[in-house]
């Protein structure tokens, strides 16, 4: 078998033409820059959602225990030593870079004197090889649904991406309460599972509010890496029944933290350095981001933008609303489009008002696309110009979302967070979510 054959059958319906020029690319890229990534210990994250959260956290934890650790997500790059001074915030609308500018950055945060890199990755960059010749010393699963079937074609295609992660791993921390965990934790030789209903690492008795969560953790033995951070004579490490606080709301930082406090307890650390470095994470820029400047209502802005970060949103928000949820979302152009209807559907279901509008149409027209989630929203039973509207500009559908929302409600921005553009058909625009929400309830309170 050559070796064109070989790559191509690691990737399944990969388009046979490019994929020999993106293995030429990243290894171009590896040796301009001496693979850096060989020079740091690297803990990559995958999967649909939780990835930004889940490496902040490990990142965060880190650092705070005086472990130089670098970190590369959607939102920035960067952050040797810990503070959010010293990241670089991520303009590109790509969760891992390409090649070269991987490479480049990690070199540079190999140079800043870093000991760990958080990576996140996508399964584009894993379909691509933009991680050639950068060691996984452990690899983190999340959760794993449909998203960027427009680029993978299949399901399948789309989760054996994600698992060449595990592959390259010495070692695997997945979501056991995700279908796909087997197929992730067959791809290494040693692991550790996690989650609320099923795994070895499993959290109890947890507490939700506004301002965060707090759950124990059942105490298990686990083998230390090769590379603690900490120096033990034991390699079997004995972790008690220990507590979890985190500063961030929603389910999903359960599972988000539990998948640092195994990579934690993979390293060596105890549980009080895991639950200390947990803890310090404030807030990440785009992620359940609470906008308060007075107002008598809730404004959250949050990233989501797949059916099961929708779910997740209105999961969190849903127990605890005083009010009413007035939610706003559109859907990128030309990306899987087959999800847009369910989105809108999962939206009316749990919002009192839908707001729906433009996200990174591209070259798509914006219209269409809003149409398409309203079907969805009319499925669930909402009625347009009634309690679904449709608003384009998406500055003035913030702006709306806003006059409409009483004491009491709750304001979902979603689709963008992080994000500084949004895309149109004649390019990049600026656009901020955040600022365009602390503008409009500004306006409201004059």
């Amino acid at each position: 078998m050559s070796l064109k054959d070989k790559i191509t059958d690691l990737i399944p319906g990969y388009n046979k033409i490019v994929l020999p020029y993106h293995f030429l690319k990243a290894g171009a890229a590896g040796l301009k820059y001496g693979f850096p990534g060989k020079r740091l210990t690297v803990i990559g994250v995958t999967g649909t959602n939780g990835k930004t959260s889940t490496s902040f956290l490990i990142w965060k934890m880190l650092n705070e225990n005086g472990y130089k650790t670098g970190l590369m997500t959607t939102v920035a790059w960067g952050g040797v030593g810990g503070s959010s001074k010293t990241l670089n915030m991520q303009i590109e609308h790509m969760t891992t870079a390409d090649s070269f500018t991987l490479n480049k950055r990690i070199k540079a945060i190999a140079d800043a004197g870093a000991e760990f890199l958080v990576l996140e990755v996508t399964s584009h960059a894993m379909a691509q090889f933009r991680t050639l010749g950068i060691p996984i010393e452990i690899a983190v699963m999340t959760n794993v649904t449909h998203e960027h079937l427009d680029y993978h074609k299949t399901f399948e295609n789309y989760r054996m991406a994600k698992v060449k992660l595990f592959k390259k791993a010495k070692f695997g921390i997945a979501n056991a309460d995700d279908p796909s965990s087997t197929y992730f934790m067959q791809a290494v030789q040693d692991g550790l599972t996690y989650g609320v209903k099923r795994g070895a690492l499993k959290a109890k008795d947890i507490k939700m509010s506004a301002s965060g969560v707090t759950y124990s953790v059942k105490g298990i033995s686990i083998k230390r890496s090769e590379k603690a951070v900490l120096n033990r004579d034991d390699s079997e490490y004995r972790a008690s029944d220990f507590s979890i606080e985190t500063q961030i709301p929603g389910e999903f930082t359960v599972y988000n933290s539990l998948a640092a406090t195994a990579v934690g307890l993979r390293l060596g650390l105890t549980e009080t350095e895991i639950h200390n470095g947990i803890l310090s994470l404030e807030s990440v820029e785009g992620r359940m981001n609470r906008v308060n400047l007075g107002q008598k209502f809730e404004a959250i802005v949050d990233y989501a933008h797949t059916p099961d970060a929708f779910q997740k949103v209105f999961d969190s928000v849903a127990p605890n609303k005083n009010g009413r949820i007035i939610s706003l979302f559109g859907g990128a152009g030309r990306r899987d489009e087959t999800t847009r209807d369910e989105r809108g559907e999962i939206a009316a279901k749990y919002s009192d008002i839908c707001i729906i509008t433009e996200d990174d149409s591209r070259d798509e027209k914006p219209e269409t696309i809003a149409k398409m989630f309203l079907v969805g929203c009319e499925r669930a039973g909402k009625t347009l110009d009634k309690d679904v509207f449709i608003e384009i500009d998406r500055a003035k559908a913030i702006e709306k979302a806003v006059k409409l929302a009483k004491a009491g409600d709750i304001v979902l921005v979603l689709g963008k967070g992080h994000e500084k553009t949004i895309l149109r058909k004649d390019g990049p625009h600026p656009f901020e979510d955040l600022k365009e929400t602390e503008k409009a309830i500004k306006k409201l309170l004059k």
